[in-house]
């Protein structure tokens, strides 16, 4: 190679031309290779169907009554129910707080501690 600055920083500017044109060719042959196949219209159908089968049954966990656990007489409620019964239970907010804290305590009751492990050396 000659010695002149101007060829220099044109071979270095070709050679990192060239070197972001392998890797962009490189990329665009992955995108190529790993792109999923298109969405056929019974999987948008089937999805559409999801959808709205989750939509269902949010709407009626919402919007009914129903028996969580029996166990510890855990009841869900509507939401306009649950806000009318909170406004009447913070009347009293002495009384609200110590009910939420023992209906919080009886809902997540700890689970019992493992056994310890005995001392290899006993």
């Amino acid at each position: 190679m000659s010695d002149n600055p101007c060829c220099q920083k044109a071979v270095s500017f070709f050679g990192i031309l060239g070197a972001f044109l392998v890797v962009g060719l490189l990329v665009y042959i992955m995108k190529q290779a790993v792109a999923p196949p298109p969405f056929n219209e019974a999987r948008v159908q089937e999805r559409k169907a999801a959808l709205a089968e989750i939509r269902d049954a949010s709407a009626k966990a919402l919007n009914s009554y129903e028996s969580v656990d029996p166990n510890t007489n855990s009841v869900r409620l509507t939401v306009e129910r649950a806000m009318e019964l909170t406004i009447e239970e913070y009347k009293n907010p002495t009384a609200a707080r110590t009910s939420l804290v023992a209906r919080a305590e009886r809902a997540n009751i700890p689970p019992p501690k493992p056994p310890e492990v005995p001392n290899k050396f006993e």
